[in-house]
Order: C-alpha cells, then structure tokens, then sequence
C-alpha cells in the first residue's frame, strides 16, 4: 500500500513538474533517475561494503554452525549412551539439551538481529554519500529532482537519457576510492 502512496505522490509531482496540475502555466523542471543497486555494484566503495558486510555475516555464521556441531555432539552422546544411563541421569541430560538448544535459538535470533542492524547502519551511511554525491550531479546538470529507479523506487518508467547512474558513479569513484 505504500508503494502505491509513493507512486500518486511521484504522479502528481511530475504533473506539476509538466504543467498538468491546473495551475495555469506550465513549470518547466529537469529530472534525472538514479540507481542505487548500480552505486552498489559500480564503485569502488560500494564493492567494499557488499564485502564488509559479507564478513560480517559469514563470522556470525560460523559462530552459529560451531553451535550447531556442538548441538549434534551432545544429541549422538546422549543416544549413543541412553541405553545406560538412569532415569534421573536422563532427565538431567535432557534438561542440560533443552537448555543449550534455547540458548543457541536466542543466540541465532541475536546474531541475525545484530547482522541486520549492522547492514541497516552501513547501508545507511553508504546511501548518505549517494545523496550528497547526486546532489552535486543533479546540480551541476541543472536538475531540480532526481527519482530513485531501483526495485521498490517510486519509478516505473524513464528515458534512458535521464538516467545519471553512471555520472555519480565517476564522481563517487573520485570522491570515495
């Protein structure tokens, strides 16, 4: 439902922008589009986040298999030793599994919950220098507005020659090696 929110309002905006809105003369506007998946993919500091932040997500996997094996370990001794071990001696060593197995579920949820937080604060950081950077394209090519073109972007449609992916792409080069 938001999506379609996003699409009415970039609707109108271009309305306005071409003179449709009933306003009685017509707004003259340049618009560009930018995708921020080719930032990702494109530059040079982009290729070094996607890195970062698959290192940061492959320690945490390994953290969460080394849990695993040892879940496993303690599942095959259990089994393997069941047949001579005592009631009472069966019941603790059920608890002490029961235990460790909820304990790797909130360290799982944890893991994932800190990957998700690290690449939110990353992506972030990494969108804040897209914008300042076609910022200063959009500028200097006299644009007043530039749309977001990637999936889930409020454009459905554009002229290729409105897209200035590759000029922030140089620029951001320059700026961020």
């Amino acid at each position: 439902m938001a999506g379609w929110t996003q699409a009415a309002c970039v609707v109108v905006l271009v309305a306005s922008a071409t003179g449709c809105a009933g306003t009685g003369g017509k707004v003259e506007g340049k618009v560009g589009v930018l995708d921020p998946a080719r930032m990702l993919s494109d530059t040079a500091a982009g290729k070094k986040t996607k890195d970062s932040l698959a290192a940061f997500s492959k320690n945490r996997q390994i953290l969460i298999e080394l849990d695993e094996k040892e879940l496993r370990r303690m599942e095959e001794d259990f089994v393997k030793q069941a047949s001579v071990l005592s009631p009472a001696a069966k019941r603790e060593r059920e608890e002490v599994f029961r235990r460790r197995m909820q304990e790797y579920q909130q360290k799982v949820t944890d893991l994932n919950r800190e990957v998700q937080e690290k690449q939110k604060d990353v992506m972030d950081g990494f969108r804040e220098k897209i914008e300042l950077i076609a910022g200063r394209v959009a500028k200097r090519l006299g644009l007043q507005v530039v749309f977001d073109k990637g999936k889930g972007g409020p454009t459905f449609y554009h002229d290729d020659t409105l897209d200035i992916s590759g000029q922030v792409i140089e620029e951001f080069n320059r700026e961020y090696p």
